[in-house]
């Protein structure tokens, strides 16, 4: 397979069990991360939640991000690293998302492991000042994922 080929396609759930409140979700790793198990896993979780989602796979280039999220047209884009470069990575894709007239207002959020520091170092301040809307360090739960994932309005990109 391709490096940053998406792996998964968008999926619909039937008209039956599509919530009024349901996402289109990009999902997304860095340029430099080949990790898949947490793209995966977070395709899964937001499926069960009633979501659409495109995932992109590992080793995604930042133009093919772009590139897609013109595609898939998401009312959120969910980033997410393991590798420990992914603040590094993340601080340029959400500045590509931002510098384009149809990707500037999607909300772009970014969750991981996303430093190599070690234990008390934060890259957050950083990350939501570089133009991401929410950062979910390595730790911080599924429970205020889920809470953000209420305050996004569905259809909104359209």
């Amino acid at each position: 397979m391709e490096v940053g080929t998406p792996v998964i396609p968008v999926q619909t759930p039937s008209a039956e069990t599509r919530p009024d409140s349901q996402l289109t979700v990009v999902v997304s790793s860095v340029a430099s991360d080949a990790h898949t198990w947490n793209l995966v896993f977070l395709q899964l979780l937001l499926e069960e939640l009633g979501h659409r989602v495109a995932n992109l796979g590992a080793c995604v280039p930042d133009e093919l991000l772009v590139q897609q999220c013109r595609r898939h047209r998401p009312d959120l884009v969910v980033i997410s690293s393991v590798n420990g470069h992914g603040a590094n990575d993340g601080r340029r894709v959400v500045r590509e998302l931002r510098g384009h007239p149809e990707t500037a207002a999607i909300p772009v959020v970014i969750g991981g492991k996303l430093g190599i520091g070690g234990a008390g170092s934060t890259e957050h301040a950083g990350l939501l000042e570089a133009g991401f809307d929410a950062v979910f360090e390595d730790g911080t739960g599924l429970a205020s994922f889920g809470s953000f994932l209420r305050s996004v309005p569905a259809g909104v990109t359209t």
